[in-house]
């Protein structure tokens, strides 16, 4: 028995397996079923890097310390907290198996090792970001923003544990092919962050007016709603199907456990280093003037909004390539790889388009500061340069954890960023006196590196998964 709605949203899937009997393949089909999940959790990574651009452009009236403050803030706190979620990775390639060999309870059982391991590594990330606060807010940094920014941090910390919560609930929502509530919880979590912006930094409804910390208490808040809402659909979800979610919660299990963070650990370390090498990057502009660290933020706001979308996607090829690796179907699942990375690269290149055109009314959405346009100007430059490339790399990662391949991407990303990217740019940026300009420089060049590196990787390791020995160890998980 299965729900009606993870019929209702994923089923073309099953239909379709005719490469695997000799029969007819319906790629219109295949690709609608796509499409019906790679658009709702892009709607939802856009509803996510909604909040922060929200968060940016609301504290922009408190001017450009505040303004760095939210952008180093964020660098300092996501590449920890995200880890955790992406601890959680795993569930990407168990549960989306699982459910492509209708072993539905199997699905739930995931879900809850998922969770043990949210509780036991919540407390260890909230004490890393508490020890690197400071580290990270002293020598070189401008003191009004480095105050801002610890108090900042020092308040987002709080939600933590419900955005790992929220995290593990929505790979498994995904996993059996739950799309729609996810974006829900999204979209209406920028409402409540909305306003909960509005009443704390500017002091609303009789509160004190917070300003910067206010911004982060309102976070606080959203992420708890956003954890709340994805509980409540997975358990209406499960006893839908006559199981009851916490009923038959299962006790935790060291073997599933270990499987999960052999793939998560890998998969988390690839996003942290993806996440801190942009974050290094921000540490490294609040070394430089209070008007290029503000311009730099903005632009990188630019950048991970557009990215959003290649990175549901990505998502979405996880899941589908796990589903079709669940059902037995590598052909389908190699197609289903292929064209979430055309549909990645194809959003990209109008967002290129978009970056060369208008440059000057983007920047303007959050400042109309002169130094600031006549800066982010020639900065977009740079972003629309590496779109496609961002949208190729990211996609190609989520196809290859379908498969259940997260090493490789991993070492990719620290090679690519840490060992070329990164360098290059500070040399470029303080040695050259090429300022923001050479940061950005060497991110881009390390994009174009990772990005053909992973699409080759991809084309490989989807003609080869079958008869890889660690996807059939990781998907023949003894019980």
């Amino acid at each position: 028995m299965h729900s009606t709605d993870s019929q209702s949203e994923a089923t073309v899937f099953d239909q379709h397996d005719g490469d695997q009997h000799g029969g007819h393949v319906d790629l219109k089909a295949e690709l609608r079923a796509l499409l019906g999940l790679a658009i709702p959790v892009a709607l939802s990574e856009i509803g996510w890097m909604t909040m922060t651009i929200v968060d940016v452009i609301m504290v922009g009236k408190l001017g450009a310390a505040a303004i760095g403050a939210v952008g180093l803030g964020n660098a300092i706190y996501y590449a920890p907290a995200v880890f955790g979620i992406g601890l959680l990775l795993g569930l990407d390639t168990m549960v989306s198996r699982s459910w492509g060999a209708r072993d539905y309870d199997e699905c739930h059982r995931w879900l809850a090792q998922a969770i043990y391991i949210a509780i036991a590594f919540t407390p260890l990330l909230m004490l890393f970001i508490t020890a690197a606060r400071p580290l990270l807010t002293a020598r070189g940094v401008d003191p009004v923003v480095g105050e801002y920014t610890r108090s900042y941090v020092g308040i987002l910390n709080w939600g933590t544990f419900p955005l790992v919560v929220y995290g593990g609930f929505r790979r498994y929502l995904q996993g059996v092919g739950l799309v729609r509530p996810v974006t829900f919880a999204l979209i209406s979590a920028n409402l409540v962050n909305l306003a909960g912006n509005w009443i704390f930094i500017y002091g609303k409804f009789g509160m004190p007016a917070l300003g910067v910390n206010g911004s982060a208490l309102s976070t606080v808040v959203s992420r708890i709603y956003m954890a709340a809402v994805l509980i409540y659909v997975a358990w209406r979800h499960e006893r839908r199907r006559g199981h009851p979610l916490f009923a038959h919660w299962p006790a935790p299990d060291w073997n599933r456990i270990r499987t999960l963070l052999r793939l998560g650990v890998p998969a988390a370390l690839q996003v942290i280093l993806e996440m801190a090498a942009f974050g290094a990057v921000t540490i490294l502009a609040s070394h430089l003037s209070p008007v290029a660290l503000a311009t730099h933020e903005i632009a990188l706001s630019c950048a991970a909004y557009t990215f959003m979308v290649p990175l549901g996607v990505s998502a979405a090829a996880a899941v589908a390539v796990g589903h079709a690796i669940g059902a037995g179907n590598p052909a389908r699942a190699r197609r289903a790889g292929w064209m979430a990375v055309g549909l990645g690269m194809g959003f990209m290149s109008l967002t290129a388009v978009a970056f060369l055109l208008f440059p000057r009314p983007i920047i303007e959405i959050y400042s109309r500061d002169g130094q600031i346009l006549a800066m982010g100007v020639r900065i977009l430059m740079l972003v629309a340069a590496f779109q496609i490339f961002d949208g190729c790399q990211t996609v190609a990662t989520g196809a290859l954890r379908g498969l259940g391949e997260t090493r490789f991407p991993m070492l990719t990303n620290f090679v690519g960023y840490w060992l070329f990217g990164l360098p290059l740019g500070a040399v470029m940026c303080f040695r050259l006196k090429w300022g923001i300009q050479g940061l950005w420089l060497g991110l881009t060049v390390a994009l174009i590196a990772i990005a053909s590196v992973l699409l080759r990787r991809w084309q490989r390791a989807s003609v080869h998964s079958p008869g890889r020995p660690d996807s059939r160890r990781e998907q023949n998980v003894t019980v």
